[in-house]
């Protein structure tokens, strides 16, 4: 009964309704930075009941816009809650809101993708990595367009206990288009197996909690939106640094429709690239004509484990791209100078930017 009264005593009092603020303030969602409100509590309550419970915890939320899901988050009685705001529309009604929640609710107004969020709670929170997680949640209803980078650069930190991952095994509870919460949760042999899939499965528990309609949204995007939490794993199930691990996946999904050993074969240099590719297939023992949406994420770490063991013994194929070998190929044809030997060529290249993670 005494707990029930205190989370009772931490409900927001009665304030403007969000869609109130909305007018409020003349807001609007602006399509080139991907906003979509969610305006119904009833469904913010619910992805915040996918976090677990937020008693006395403290809490990052990305994104909050209008506010909608911040209520949310600050009447299910958290401790602190620290919301990061790009888009300095929204901070007057976040501003309201820390005045009817007080001393519970602090607003930075920053980019996600850069905010130091290692730096955002007390240190005394933290939680060894082999204890049970800390008492600190991210949850955000995330813009589509930043959506993916920002899970690849957490699902980094959670490889390199870094970031929010510096207090422990931070847990996260965010929301994606249906099509990319499908293939952060698809499994092996599923059509939506992707490399997202084994970037995020082999460093984290990963379940897809529940779809929202597009139609509950202002203003409706054309896609609906899965709700997915995250708990990193105590041991990844891959034990090589993440830029090698990232490194074969996105190899070896570049072509997913054919056998896997095409892919294994664009991580060597062409002069090299047959005797080296069987001998990693042979290492890892992973069947060369299964296709990448075929392989379990074991079948990943052999094959990472193999990559990685040819790499000390020839160090410069870790640095080794092949887009970069093509490129030079195209620039010595143009100057009709020969190419050379490849391995050791450093190269600074990313993914292909069509390739869909």
């Amino acid at each position: 009964m005494a707990a029930s009264r205190k989370l009772a005593s931490l409900r927001l009092p009665p304030l403007p309704t969000v869609g109130e603020l909305i007018k409020l303030y003349n807001l609007r969602a602006e399509k080139q930075l991907s906003q979509n409100f969610l305006l119904d509590l009833r469904l913010t309550d619910k992805i915040v009941r996918q976090a677990g419970s937020l008693r006395d915890a403290y809490v990052c939320e990305v994104g909050p816009g209008p506010g909608g899901l911040t209520r949310s988050i600050l009447n299910a009685g958290v401790a602190d809650l620290l919301v990061v705001e790009k888009d300095t529309r929204f901070i007057p009604g976040l501003k309201l809101l820390s005045e009817a929640a007080p001393g519970r609710l602090r607003i930075v107004h920053g980019d996600i993708l850069t905010y130091r969020m290692d730096r955002g709670f007390p240190v005394n929170i933290s939680k060894p990595w082999q204890e049970d997680p800390p008492n600190l949640h991210i949850i955000g209803n995330l813009p589509f367009n930043v959506s993916t980078p920002l899970i690849i650069k957490w699902l980094e930190n959670v490889a390199n206990k870094s970031g929010p991952f510096a207090y422990g095994r931070t847990r996260l509870t965010l929301t994606f288009q249906k099509e990319v919460a499908e293939r952060l949760t698809a499994s092996t042999g599923s059509k939506q197996r992707s490399r997202l899939s084994i970037m995020a499965q082999y460093l984290c528990t990963v379940h897809n909690c529940f779809t929202i309609p597009g139609r509950a949204f202002i203003p409706k995007p054309e896609v609906d939106v899965g709700v997915v939490h995250f708990s990193p794993l105590v041991q990844p199930q891959i034990q090589q640094p993440f830029k090698l691990v990232e490194k074969v996946v996105r190899n070896i999904f570049q072509f997913r429709r054919k056998h896997c050993h095409k892919g294994v074969e664009k991580l060597f240099p062409e002069v090299c690239r047959v005797e080296l590719t069987q001998e990693m297939m042979q290492k890892a023992d992973v069947d060369p004509t299964l296709r990448p949406t075929e392989l379990t994420i074991p079948q990943f770490r052999a094959l990472a484990d193999a990559y990685a063991h040819l790499c000390t013994q020839e160090p410069g194929l870790l640095s080794y791209e092949f887009r970069e070998e093509l490129r030079l190929k195209h620039l010595a044809r143009q100057r009709n100078t020969p190419t050379g030997t490849f391995i050791g060529a450093s190269s600074g290249t990313q993914p292909s930017p069509q390739q869909p993670f």
